[in-house]
């Protein structure tokens, strides 16, 4: 495998939690620990992107926010990555194309808030991405009825699994989706930029 892109051998069960982390918060890292045990995944990746394609505002240069992450984020099963600018992509559609192309045998799950859930019906090939990985989503404050009455739950509904049967989820054939309830922190990056909040590690 080429410098700077991680390693994982055929089986490995590997979550992938993308987006601009604009800033990475502790609200990131919290779901990042929570998925490693509610769904019995071997590792998660951060995928920070170069650039959301809903938001119209440029987020801050891309070596800050990596920077930023490996601050906060230190675990040794949570790999922070720019694996989106090395591929090219922008939408998670492609992203996942690449990714399945280079790690063949992985068993990639798509992570993701309850907030996400609630407007995935607006991503690029929404439904495409349903059904290419199983995706795991953990609520957050405020956003569990919307995401549950969302179009790409209704329209997925049929391969939801129960919340109980979230430890098999990274081996289940796509579409297979799972909704867990876990304490979330009330905290987001919008906020945070919004009070110019600047994390030092600690």
């Amino acid at each position: 495998m080429a410098e700077g892109w991680p390693v994982a051998d055929a089986g490995r069960r590997i979550g992938l939690l993308g987006g601009s982390f604009d800033p990475p918060h502790a609200g990131h890292v919290h779901i990042s620990r929570e998925a490693l045990k509610r769904f019995q995944l071997d590792e998660v990746w951060w995928l920070v992107s170069p650039g959301n394609p809903l938001k119209t505002r440029g987020p801050a240069p891309l070596g800050e926010r990596l920077a930023l992450a490996r601050q906060i984020m230190q675990h040794p099963r949570v790999r922070i990555t720019d694996l989106e600018a090395r591929m090219g992509t922008r939408f998670t559609a492609a992203t996942l194309d690449g990714l399945l192309q280079r790690y063949q045998g992985v068993d990639f799950v798509w992570l993701m808030g309850a907030d996400n859930l609630a407007g995935f019906h607006r991503w690029d090939r929404w439904r495409e991405i349903f059904e290419t990985v199983p995706i795991g989503v953990l609520a957050r404050p405020g956003d569990r009825i919307s995401a549950r009455m969302s179009p790409a739950a209704r329209q997925f509904r049929s391969a939801k699994l129960r919340s109980r049967e979230a430890g098999i989820l990274a081996g289940c054939e796509a579409p297979a989706w799972c909704f867990v309830n876990v304490p979330m922190m009330p905290i987001s990056s919008t906020a945070l930029r919004a009070d110019n909040v600047k994390f030092t590690k600690k």
